[in-house]
């Protein structure tokens, strides 16, 4: 049975959010599915926590990742089975509920700023503790990494 490896991917963002602590950097699942190439397929959330949208799901193919120029680092995270891919992969990472919106302009203070609540909109009060924020980084490392593992479609290792 044919297995393809799966990294980590981080890239050097152009812009860090001054709400969390850095350096940030933008997270990806790499699967990589050509040997001779490096190239496979990149599974993230893309977009940002201050639009209506938030961030959404997307999965696209990508060259070996350390030929882009914001490319930072690459970790083994473990084998996917080829059969299928990415189409399961696709379709259990859609289930996972993307980054939503998390912060909005605050008129008073005249700068974007995490919300405690989006409806009436609320804003944190100072030295009120604050739920941390979730981008690309959380997306991929608590829910994704975790959910493709449960679904099988993540292996530690090449099972013989």
């Amino acid at each position: 049975m044919a297995h393809y490896p799966v990294y980590l991917i981080k890239t050097y963002l152009a812009i860090q959010d001054p709400d969390l602590p850095s350096p940030r950097y933008h997270t990806t699942i790499f699967v990589e599915t050509d040997p001779i190439t490096g190239s496979g397929h990149i599974h993230e959330v893309d977009g940002d926590i201050t639009s209506p949208g938030g961030m959404h799901y997307q999965s696209k193919p990508a060259p070996r990742p350390e030929l882009t120029e914001t490319f930072f680092s690459r970790t083994p995270l473990g084998f996917t089975n080829a059969a299928g891919y990415p189409e399961t992969w696709d379709k259990v990472l859609r289930a996972v509920p993307a980054p939503p919106q998390q912060k909005a302009f605050n008129i008073k203070r005249m700068k974007t700023e995490p919300f405690k609540s989006l409806s009436p909109l609320e804003f944190y009060g100072d030295g009120e503790e604050r739920r941390p924020l979730m981008k690309c980084t959380e997306w991929v490392v608590d829910k994704a990494i975790p959910v493709l593992k449960e679904a099988g479609c993540l292996q530690d290792s090449l099972s013989l």
